[in-house]
């Protein structure tokens, strides 16, 4: 979602300030802007649209200064607009940059106007900015002045706040959106990504929920929610700068397209190290929780729940458990029935998604005591509340449309999976051994999926004049054919949905005619026949068939019939190397359409409110 930057240091902050908001492009956003003080007052450029924008009012105003905040707005409350973009001032004393929601901002504006504070912007921000000012004028103490601030306010936030003329000083905070310091020499950031501070440090504190951080130019102090004085460690961040870099690539997707052979090489280089799976690979004491539990829910938003969906039918078939992958704004709104020994296993890209971690929070109010999170991204809050995890290494993932990030994650849940069957006394030494091979091999034919790009532009290039399409798929692939389907219309902006291939029959039938493609996932598996069938009922009325199969399941393309073959079927692990060519598509019918495939339109990278 929205973006936050701020330093103080003896150099010019603004280059900094605009090199962490390009840094945070990924995460979507539809203006940006920055304040920096000089002299002892404050200076702001906003724009609206891309922070190339941003950077040339910056220079038309000649902004320089040693400490000031940025930021990049998704629209919340309020239209994309200038004046509403972020940051906001009140007063000329006091500045405000904000991620997350305040809920009762409604209550807060009607109080401030009675107090004679005139409002310039729709946002549910700007009342933080007046309360800092109102309480600031009493204080004169900004920490002081921000933490009553805080105390008003419902809802989640990370916030990071200015005065003018308190000379060289941030005060930062978080509650539910996530934020964290860096730590430099002689110098010191906050930022709601480490990607944005990679070019300046990769030391950084990942503050805890409630931390509020006096930062300065020599010094950091924090506090905890009840104001108490606190020590965090520092960690040395994993990612370098260059690997938020484009490279020979043309987009950020392809590069992460083309990096799922490493990527997965990454994530299963520990567990593959010998011929037996270790369940510490999910943490200590995954033993005995393995053990213990004798139920599995799947927690997830967006291409996680796609992955959550996949994870169900292994876990399923291969352990024998009963499993349950659940939206997770879904799941904490519903009456559900606990059972403590049931392991819920949440899973999210950036670990800071909010109905994610709201549902986390919520199944363990219910009692769930057995918790597990798969995750990309060390000490995200989505780590630090679960009881065991498991990190893909799926390395800095910067287009919106999730890809090396999801085949990682289904990676680390086919192992899940596994330590599972074994735990449960499912999985023979042989069986185990054969499921590690095809796993070592699994990069491999990655690889050669990726050597079939000419033909997946083929068909890209016959979605150019589409509006919609129909992805079938059955069993475990089913979810492959939904992640597929949702690719398409995230980047391309072809309305296109997904259907097990037995529902055909029932309902979406009605829509095929030439104008509706339809793609199909047909692997050699015990349900090609079936699927087979579905193809005829396509085919007899005339609709398009985009059919992907294994290289030994005898489809024929031909009139109306499209056919890409992958390697002979890859057995549990098909449902892999199925995704990546409809990624393919879906980057290659972008490229057609001319959209933005990076950043595609009303979307987030990180969605941090609910």
């Amino acid at each position: 979602m929205c973006g936050v930057i701020g330093a103080v240091a003896q150099r010019n902050v603004v280059p900094i300030l605009l090199e962490g908001l390009r840094r945070l492009e990924y995460r979507g956003y539809d203006s940006a802007g920055l304040v920096v003080v000089q002299e002892g007052a404050l200076h702001r450029a906003r724009s609206l649209g891309r922070v190339a924008l941003l950077a040339d009012a910056v220079a038309q105003q000649s902004l320089r200064g040693v400490w000031g905040i940025a930021h990049t707005r998704w629209a919340t409350h309020g239209v994309p607009s200038e004046a509403n973009a972020h940051p906001h001032i009140s007063g000329d004393l006091i500045a405000v940059v904000h991620n997350g929601i305040i809920e009762n901002h409604d209550s807060l504006r009607a109080e401030l106007q009675a107090q004679g504070y005139v409002f310039t912007s729709q946002t549910d921000t700007e009342v933080i900015a007046h309360l800092v000012h109102r309480h600031y004028l009493q204080t004169h103490d900004l920490l002081l002045a921000t933490q009553q601030s805080l105390a008003a306010l419902q809802g989640s936030f990370a916030i990071v706040v200015v005065a003018a003329d308190a000379s060289q000083r941030l005060i930062c905070a978080r509650r539910g959106s996530p934020l964290l310091l860096g730590v430099g020499i002689e110098e010191h950031f906050v930022a709601s990504d480490v990607s944005a501070l990679l070019p300046v440090t990769q030391r950084v504190i990942y503050l805890e929920e409630g931390d509020v951080v006096d930062v300065r130019l020599l010094s950091y102090a924090i506090y905890d929610a009840q104001g108490n004085p606190v020590e965090r460690e520092v960690s040395v961040s994993e990612q370098s700068a260059e690997m938020s870099e484009l490279g020979p690539y043309r987009h950020f997707m392809q590069k992460e397209i083309h990096e799922q052979p490493r990527a997965l090489v990454d994530t299963l280089q520990e567990a593959l190290m010998s011929d037996h799976l270790q369940p510490e690979l999910f943490g200590q004491g995954a033993a005995e929780v393995f053990g213990k539990i004798h139920a599995v829910r799947l927690l997830a938003c967006g291409t996680s729940y796609h992955a959550a969906q996949v994870a169900a039918y292994w876990i399923e078939a291969l352990a024998g458990v009963p499993c349950q992958a659940e939206i997770a704004s879904e799941y904490r709104y519903r009456t559900s029935v606990p059972d403590p020994q049931t392991l819920v296993v949440t899973l999210s890209q950036s670990g800071e998604t909010a109905d994610t971690l709201a549902a986390l929070k919520h199944a363990q109010a219910l009692g769930h005591i057995y918790t597990l999170c798969v995750c990309n991204v060390p000490e995200s809050a989505l780590v630090r509340a679960s009881r065991l995890c498991f990190l893909t290494r799926a390395g800095p993932e910067i287009g919106v449309a999730s890809t090396k990030a999801f085949t990682t994650q289904l990676a680390a849940l086919f192992l899940l999976t596994l330590l599972l069957a074994k735990a449960k006394g499912k999985l023979t030494p042989k069986e185990e051994a054969a499921h590690i091979q095809s796993l070592r091999e699994l990069p491999g034919a990655i690889g050669r999926v990726l050597a079939l790009e000419p033909q997946i532009e083929r068909w890209a290039e016959r979605f150019t004049d589409k509006q919609h399409a129909l992805f079938l798929g059955r069993g475990a692939h089913f979810p492959i054919a939904m992640e597929g389907a949702l690719k398409l219309k995230e980047i391309s902006y072809i309305h296109a949905e997904a259907y097990p291939a037995g529902e055909l029959k029932h309902g979406p039938l009605a829509l095929v005619d030439r104008d509706m493609p339809v793609v199909a996932i047909a692997p050699n598996d015990a349900l090609l026949d079936k699927i087979k069938s579905n193809l005829h009922e396509v085919a007899a009325r005339g609709g398009e068939l985009y059919v992907l199969t294994d290289a030994d399941t005898h489809v024929v393309a031909g009139e109306g019939v499209w056919q890409i073959q992958l390697d002979h079927h890859a057995g549990w692990l098909s449902p892999i190397l199925h995704t990546v060519p409809l990624q393919m598509l879906a980057y290659h019918a972008a490229l057609q359409k001319g959209t933005d495939v990076d950043k595609p339109r009303n979307l987030a990278k990180s969605v941090t409110v609910e």
